[in-house]
């Protein structure tokens, strides 16, 4: 029993910045997260949801203090307590057009375009987006907010069905396991076999870019010594130039030219 009414307590806890708000006369608020910000590979998704007053699903907490299966159940329940929701998905391809931290965005916004009614309040974890209706930025949002928490494990739930699928065309990477995150067993792959057209390629650990660094004062050398230092750093440009042409062609072919 002491379990159930702590569980009560925290919800309520959790609620707070939405009863806030009901009290002030504002009750239709959405709640927007995304997951797979910080994958390799993969989309990324954004949920949003349109909390019903007064209702509350135990267990709804931050997606990532959730295990796999805890979420599965939740999301069924959420989608119950609260049936107006929405999930969108923004391609790699995309992502390595527009930047991550742009499709996220994206993504938040098309999800709250997508609802079936429009909320008069969006509460989004930490990013501000495109859109007409008032935000409130909500810094752990996902940890604070009842709302935003529904949201990010429906985005989350989506976001897993996806790499799942994902792995049954490219099983060399486990993206069932890691969902496209930088696991050690991922890193190796991507080094054996190289990207596919699920990752990011804009991503630094997914295809490596040159590092240009300062030339150090190094000391003097006789004549001869500094020709042959002439011709090997002449060399090295020249590797150098050839592979920063073979990244731009590799980024192009697999990006379709954009």
């Amino acid at each position: 029993m002491g379990q159930v009414f702590a569980e009560a307590y925290r919800l309520r806890l959790m609620r707070g910045l939405e009863d806030f708000l009901g009290d002030s006369g504002i009750q239709k608020i959405a709640g927007v997260d995304e997951a797979g910000r910080g994958c390799l590979a993969g989309p990324v998704v954004a949920g949003a949801v349109l909390v019903e007053p007064g209702k509350l699903v135990p267990g709804v907490d931050d997606s990532k203090a959730l295990s796999g299966e805890r979420r599965e159940r939740l999301a069924s329940a959420i989608r119950s307590a609260h049936p107006i929701s929405a999930v969108v998905a923004i391609s790699p391809d995309i992502i390595d057009r527009i930047n991550i931290l742009q499709a996220t965005r994206l993504a938040m916004a098309r999800a709250v375009d997508a609802l079936a009614e429009r909320p008069e309040l969006v509460l989004v974890d930490a990013v501000r987006i495109d859109t007409d209706l008032p935000c409130l930025s909500v810094i752990r949002g996902d940890q604070i907010s009842y709302a935003v928490a529904c949201a990010s494990i429906l985005a989350k739930v989506e976001r897993d069905r996806l790499m799942t699928e994902l792995d049954r065309s490219f099983p060399q990477y486990e993206f069932a396991a890691n969902k496209g995150y930088g696991s050690a067993a991922h890193r190796r792959a991507l080094v054996d076999h190289g990207p596919c057209e699920a990752h990011r390629l804009t991503f630094r650990s997914v295809l490596p870019r040159l590092e240009t660094t300062a030339p150090s004062k190094a000391p003097k050398r006789s004549k001869g010594s500094k020709s042959k230092a002439s011709n090997r750093r002449k060399t090295r440009s020249g590797q150098a130039e050839e592979t920063h042409r073979a990244q731009q062609l590799l980024v192009s072919t697999l990006t379709g030219g954009t």
